[in-house]
C-alpha cells in the first residue's frame, strides 16, 4: 500500500480520468454524418408565428400591433397573437370577432372565380361561396421565399439538411455544422484518438460555463444542477442555438417574418420545444432536461399519438400525460399494445426518436376540390370549375420543377360526387413531352365527358382533380444540332478522318459487320403468302434476325436493314386480297357444276374479289385503319428512324406473290429469314 501511494501522487491519470467527456472519438465522428442514433445530434424545428396572418400584415404593411384575422367564408383559418389577446380563435364566427375586437382586421383569403384564370383577393369573397374557390397560392409563394433564406443562411449540401415540413415549418438537421464549429473551435478535437481507438472517451470540454442568451431553457430533470460541468452534447446544442439565431434574425430582417423554434436532440423534441413559448422565441432542450420537459406534456401532443392510437393508448392505461406513462413497465405496454407499438411507445415517452431529416422531401399528389352548394347541374359549369382546378394545380405543378421536366405527374384523376356516390375516373399522363395547363385540362374534360355519358352525374354535390404517381423527369438531353458540327471544324475533322490508299484496300477485305435485321414489318406480313408455313422441322439459320450477313446469305428482296425498315403498304397502297396473282399459285375455284365462285366488289378498293376472301378483306381494312391511326400519334422521330413512314406506296417484287390463296396454303418450304410457328 505504502509504494501504491507515490505513484497515485505523481501519475497524470488521475486527473486525466477525472476530465474525460463520456463521449467517445468514434460519437464525434458520427457526428459529421448526422447519424439519427448518435447522441451528439443536434435538430432545430423553426414554425412561423401565425403564419397566414403574418402574410396579410406583411402584404397590407400593417403594424404587429394590430389585431387582424383571416377570414374564410364565414370563419377564421388565423388569428395573430394581438388579436388573441381578445379571446379569439378558430372557432368564432366572423361577426362573433367583431363583438370581441371591435378594431379587428378581417381579411378574406385569395379566391379562384368561376369562369376567370387566376385567383385574386377580393372584397365580396364571402358573399359568393357558390361562384367562388379559395387559393392558399399567396402563402405558397411567401413560403418559398422564407425557405429560401434559411438556406441561405446555412452552409451548402451536403453540410445543409433542410425538410420542408409543411408550408410554415422547416426541421434542420445541424448535426454536421456544428461538428465542424466544434473542432475549429476546440483544437483538441481535431486531435487523432489514443491509441488510434476511436472507443476512448473524449476529453472534458475547456469551458465550465454555457451563455445561453435570451433562449428559453428547460429546467434541468431531478438529480441534475447547473452547477455540474457542461459535456459535449450542451455545447453541441449551445452552437445549435446560435445557428438557428441567425436563421431567425435572416428571416426577420429580409422578410420581416417572426418565428419561433426548438432545439433538441430529435425531431419530436425539437417540434414540441418550437411551440412551447410563442410567439418569436426559441427552446432549448438539453440532453439532462428531456424528463422534466415531456413530463408537462399529454402524449396526445406527440406525433401519431393524437388519432386512434392515442386513444387506444388513453383507454388502456387511463391516462393522457407522459409522467403517468413513464411508470408503466414495458412488458405491461407491449401485453396491451404489441410488440412493435409498446416498444415505440416506451422509447416515445423518453424522449427517443430515431426518425431523420429528409432533404428531398417531395409531394407524392397534388388535389384541387370544391363542393358547391347550392349543387351544379351542366356540363358548363363543371368545365369552367376543371379550369380552376387546373389552373390551381398546374401553378403547384410549376413549384415542383415540371417545367424544366424535373417531375412529372403520370395520372390524373376526377372524383365525381352525386348525392351519396362517389365516382372516379382516372387517365394517363402522355409521356415524352412536357406537361402544359391545356394538357391537363384537355384529360379533366374528357374524365369528365366519361361520367357524364355513364349517367346520373346531375346535380353534382363535389368534384374534385387530383394528379399523382410523381417521377423524376429526364434531364440533360441535347438536340440533334447539338451533335453536329459546321464550318472550318468540319472541314477539318473530314481531313483529319480521310483514308490512305491503304486503309481503303484493307476495308474492302474486311468483311461488313453484321446488321440486326427483321422481317418486313407492318400489317401486311400477317396478309402475305402461307406457304412458308408449312409444318415442317425447324432448320438452322432460319432466324428472324441474322448475326453476320458475311455468313449467312440473305435474299435482300426478303429483307431489310433495321436502320432502313419500310411497312409494306401504305397511303393507298391495294391491300394484298386484291393483288394480282400468279394464275399458278391458286386452285381452280370451279365447282362441281362448273361455275365459278361468286364476287364481291370492295368500295374502297373498287376491285372485285372472291366472296371467299371478304372476311380478310375487311380485317386488312380495319388493321390498316389502326395503323394509320398509331402512325398519326408517333413523333418526329419516327420520320428520322424509319424514313419509309412517308413513302409513296411501296411496289413489292414479282418474284415474291402476295395474297392467300382460297382454300388455304401451299406446300412450299420455310422461306429463308423466316421460321416456323407451332399452334398447339
Amino acid at each position: 500500500m505504502s509504494s501504491s501511494q507515490p505513484y497515485m501522487q505523481s501519475s497524470p491519470a488521475t486527473p486525466s480520468r477525472r476530465r474525460k467527456s463520456k463521449f467517445t472519438f468514434r460519437q464525434l465522428h458520427q457526428l459529421s454524418q448526422s447519424s439519427p442514433t448518435n447522441p451528439l445530434r443536434v435538430i432545430a424545428h423553426i414554425d412561423l408565428d401565425a403564419f397566414y396572418a403574418q402574410c396579410e400584415m406583411v402584404r397590407l404593411g400593417i403594424a404587429e400591433d394590430q389585431p387582424l384575422a383571416v377570414q374564410q367564408w364565414q370563419g377564421l383559418i388565423a388569428i395573430n397573437y394581438p388579436a388573441r389577446k381578445f379571446g379569439l380563435n378558430r372557432h368564432v364566427t366572423t361577426v362573433e370577432a367583431k363583438k370581441l375586437c371591435p378594431q379587428l382586421i378581417m381579411q378574406h383569403v385569395a379566391t379562384w372565380k368561376e369562369g376567370e384564370e387566376k385567383w385574386a383577393y377580393r372584397d365580396d369573397a364571402f358573399r359568393d361561396m357558390a361562384t367562388q374557390k379559395v387559393s392558399l397560392d399567396p402563402y405558397r409563394r411567401e413560403s418559398r421565399s422564407i425557405l429560401g433564406v434559411i438556406k441561405e443562411s446555412l452552409p451548402a449540401a451536403p453540410i445543409q439538411r433542410v425538410e420542408k415540413a409543411s408550408v410554415d415549418e422547416v426541421f434542420l438537421d445541424l448535426s454536421a455544422q456544428i461538428h465542424s464549429i466544434m473542432v475549429e473551435r476546440y483544437p483538441e478535437l481535431g486531435r487523432p484518438a489514443p491509441y488510434d481507438d476511436p472507443t476512448e472517451n473524449l476529453p472534458r470540454p475547456p469551458t465550465t460555463a454555457l451563455n445561453w442568451d435570451t433562449d428559453a431553457l428547460v429546467d434541468l430533470d431531478d438529480g441534475q444542477t447547473e452547477e455540474d460541468d457542461p459535456d459535449w452534447d450542451d455545447v453541441a446544442i449551445l452552437l445549435g442555438s446560435e445557428i438557428v439565431r441567425h436563421v431567425r434574425a435572416a428571416i426577420r430582417e429580409k422578410l420581416e417574418y417572426t418565428c419561433s423554434a426548438g432545439i433538441a436532440r430529435n425531431k419530436m423534441l425539437a417540434k414540441l420545444g418550437s411551440g412551447h413559448k410563442k410567439p418569436n422565441q426559441q427552446t432549448v432542450v438539453r440532453n439532462r432536461a428531456v424528463q422534466q420537459f415531456l413530463s408537462g406534456f399529454k402524449f396526445t401532443k406527440i406525433r401519431n399519438l393524437g388519432g386512434k392510437l392515442g386513444d387506444e393508448v388513453v383507454s388502456a392505461f387511463n391516462t393522457d400525460t407522459v409522467k403517468d406513462l413513464l411508470e408503466v413497465p414495458m412488458e405491461q405496454i407491449k401485453k396491451k399494445l404489441g410488440d412493435d407499438t409498446g416498444t415505440w411507445l416506451y422509447g416515445v415517452a423518453r424522449g427517443e426518436d430515431t426518425s431523420e431529416v429528409n432533404p428531398r422531401t417531395q409531394i407524392k399528389s397534388m388535389l384541387s376540390a370544391k363542393s358547391f352548394r347550392p349543387s351544379i347541374n351542366t356540363m358548363e359549369q363543371a368545365i369552367r370549375w376543371l379550369r380552376i382546378f387546373v389552373a390551381d394545380i398546374f401553378s403547384r405543378l410549376v413549384e415542383e420543377g415540371v417545367l424544366e421536366n424535373k417531375r412529372k405527374p403520370k395520372t390524373v384523376n376526377l372524383h365525381h360526387r352525386q348525392g351519396g356516390q362517389m365516382r372516379s375516373k382516372q387517365a394517363p399522363v402522355p409521356q415524352g413531352k412536357v406537361v402544359s395547363e391545356e394538357i391537363l385540362f384537355d384529360l379533366a374534360k374528357n374524365l369528365m365527358a366519361q361520367i357524364v355519358v355513364d349517367g346520373r352525374a346531375w346535380p353534382c354535390a363535389n368534384l374534385s382533380l387530383s394528379v399523382g404517381g410523381f417521377e423524376d423527369g429526364v434531364t440533360g438531353n441535347r438536340g440533334i444540332g447539338s451533335f453536329l458540327v459546321r464550318g472550318e471544324e468540319a472541314k477539318s475533322m473530314m481531313n483529319s478522318m480521310r483514308d490512305t490508299p491503304e486503309q481503303d484496300s484493307a476495308r474492302e477485305l474486311t468483311p461488313p459487320p453484321g446488321k440486326r435485321r427483321k422481317l418486313h414489318g407492318g400489317i401486311g406480313k400477317f396478309f402475305g403468302s402461307s406457304d412458308g408455313y408449312k409444318d415442317e422441322p425447324e432448320r438452322p439459320g432460319t432466324d428472324a434476325y441474322c448475326e453476320n450477313d458475311a455468313q449467312k446469305q440473305i435474299d435482300g428482296n426478303q429483307l431489310h436493314d433495321i436502320d432502313e425498315s419500310e411497312d409494306l403498304y401504305r397511303g393507298n397502297s391495294t391491300p394484298p386480297s386484291a393483288q394480282p396473282q400468279p394464275d399458278d399459285s391458286y386452285p381452280s375455284r370451279a365447282t362441281s357444276s362448273g361455275n365459278r365462285e361468286a364476287s364481291y366488289m370492295c368500295s374502297r378498293c373498287n376491285i372485285a374479289l372472291p366472296a371467299s376472301e371478304k372476311g380478310e378483306h375487311d380485317d386488312w381494312h380495319f388493321a390498316a385503319d389502326l395503323q394509320a391511326e398509331e402512325r398519326s400519334k408517333s413523333t418526329s422521330n419516327d420520320a428520322v428512324h424509319g424514313h419509309g413512314l412517308y413513302h409513296e406506296t411501296h411496289r413489292l417484287p414479282n418474284k415474291r406473290p402476295r395474297g392467300r390463296p382460297p382454300g388455304g396454303g401451299g406446300n412450299k418450304a420455310v422461306e429463308k429469314g423466316q421460321r416456323k410457328l407451332a399452334f398447339g
